[in-house]
């Protein structure tokens, strides 16, 4: 597998779709003109709405997305693999997923993945958030191969923001070949300047993988803050590019699959990991490994 150039774009989503669209479109193509074939772009892309009726008009079936219909002609114009890193999709069911969606070089949709971890949290200065009161959460982990426009064949696996925060779901993706794991968010300000880098560079670290992470940057149109800082982190935990700031941006890095193999080979813990019981312990413990399609 030979190099590539990755790009994730920062971005400060609106709460208008359309708007947004225009928005990755620059931004994507700013990217590709700086020589990427793998662009990243952050979560909720289409759109961040906080209040439940306006997101409920905002949003849309995946064959009327414009986020979807703007990708996919994106990739297929520019020769590209985009990624979008998520944005709301109504399913069939009627409920909301926070999905990701991977689009080939010819447009083809490649892979999709919904979001498995819910944002339930009470932070403090009484921010508190409940991601899984509008959306459903998703129970399969997704590894793909990306082959084609000067990419070799990478495997890439796929996580949304607070999947971050649960180890074993990289490590999953890891041992089913993944060498570049993603993790495009929309942080919060206060979680993001606590915990941002440092479990970007764990998640690369644990599977000697690249990371890539595109972030959601700013004060936003819905009244919340996150805090950018889009990185892409190498096997060995290096940051190889950030945009150190919450600025729409794109930053460009080169992948190396063979650095995942070295990083690897270096520090085999993937290959030295054993299963053990835990003894004392009240809650049921959590797997250590973990199936991934």
């Amino acid at each position: 597998m030979g190099a590539f150039k990755a790009a994730a774009i920062q971005m400060r989503s609106g709460t208008s779709p359309e708007r947004n669209a225009v928005d990755l479109e620059r931004l994507v193509r700013e990217a590709a003109g700086q020589g990427a074939t793998y662009i990243q772009s952050p979560e909720m892309t289409g759109a961040l709405v906080r209040d439940s009726q306006a997101r409920a008009a905002a949003f849309t079936s995946e064959d009327k997305d414009i986020i979807v219909s703007t990708s996919r002609k994106l990739a297929k114009d520019l020769g590209i693999f985009l990624h979008i890193g998520s944005t709301a999709i109504l399913r069939a069911d009627g409920k909301l997923a926070n999905r990701a969606l991977l689009f080939a070089p010819d447009g083809a949709t490649i892979a999709t993945y919904d979001k498995i971890h819910m944002f339930d949290v009470d932070l403090d200065n009484g921010e508190s958030w409940r991601e899984s009161a509008a959306y459903e959460a998703g129970t399969e982990a997704v590894v793909t191969e990306i082959s084609g426009a000067g990419i070799d064949g990478a495997r890439l696996g796929f996580a949304v923001c607070y999947d971050l925060r649960f180890p074993q779901l990289f490590r999953a993706e890891a041992l089913a070949g993944a060498v570049l794991l993603s993790v495009p968010a929309a942080f919060t300000r206060q979680t993001g300047e606590a915990h941002w880098h440092v479990l970007l560079r764990a998640r690369a670290i644990e599977n000697g993988a690249y990371v890539v992470a595109a972030a959601q940057g700013g004060l936003h149109e819905d009244g919340r803050e996150t805090y950018g800082h889009s990185l892409i982190v190498d096997p060995w935990g290096r940051i190889v590019a950030e945009a150190a700031h919450d600025e729409p941006a794109v930053i460009v890095a080169d992948i190396d699959p063979a650095q995942s193999a070295a990083a690897r080979k270096k520090i085999p813990n993937l290959k030295n990991a054993r299963d053990f019981a835990v003894n004392g312990g009240q809650a049921e413990a959590l797997p250590l490994r973990g199936a991934a399609s």
